[in-house]
């Protein structure tokens, strides 16, 4: 037994609590999550692929759609020579056998430096409703490769495109045991328009953010 259990089952004896009683109060606090209504909903007479796509550029950030994800690199590097960036950065360890190389890019798998200009990651799922990306924090969806480098690319498959943030969230219930350390919404680019109402990208995150669907 670790010191973190050591502690955890001293403070449960000392409440009059057996051993167990997590697993029983999870258990009972899903079921009660599972038993309340939702709040109001507006309309959506919408597909969420397309609405996800417009959501995403009305934020500022660009799209790009490809048929699978063997032509994300050649996605990618289309997008970088365009708009004249670099073409060398981090990725998350799940798209590391992507043909990187062969797209003309330098992409390694592993959490972001500070001095990478391009970060490249997937995302749990993607609300349309608003347009955003939800990343959770994990062993090898680092947090990192989104939030420090100036160019964020964003790989989403069309399947995972959910049509609100409550839809988000009963997708990671129902994959999820526990929630991860972080859970992170990007709606375009960081921006703040704190300094006399002018707006600045980039302010506390990337200053692109570049959203691939794929199989849409």
């Amino acid at each position: 037994m670790s010191a973190r259990d050591n502690i955890l089952r001293r403070i449960r004896e000392a409440n009059g609590r057996e051993a167990g009683t997590g697993t029983k109060e999870r258990n009972a606090i899903l079921a009660h999550l599972d038993a309340r209504g939702r709040g109001p909903l507006p309309t959506m007479d919408w597909e969420p692929v397309p609405r996800f796509k417009e959501r995403c550029i009305a934020m500022m950030s660009t799209v790009d759609e490809v048929g699978s994800l063997a032509e994300v690199p050649r996605a990618v590097a289309s997008y970088l020579t365009e708009e004249n960036l670099p073409t060398s950065g981090a990725c998350w360890p799940e798209f590391a056998e992507l043909d990187w190389a062969g797209a003309g890019l330098m992409i390694e798998a592993r959490p972001s430096h500070g001095d990478d200009k391009l970060g490249i990651t997937g995302a749990f799922c993607a609300p349309a409703e608003n347009g955003t990306l939800m990343l959770l924090s994990g062993e090898n969806t680092h947090a990192t490769t989104s939030l420090l480098p100036e160019i964020h690319v964003a790989i989403v498959a069309a399947s995972r495109i959910v049509r609100t943030m409550e839809d988000g969230w009963d997708l990671l219930r129902r994959e999820r045991v526990g929630l991860p350390r972080q859970v992170n919404f990007v709606s375009g680019p960081s921006r703040t328009a704190d300094i006399e109402m002018t707006l600045v990208l980039g302010a506390h995150g990337p200053f692109r953010v570049h959203v691939i669907v794929v199989g849409g």
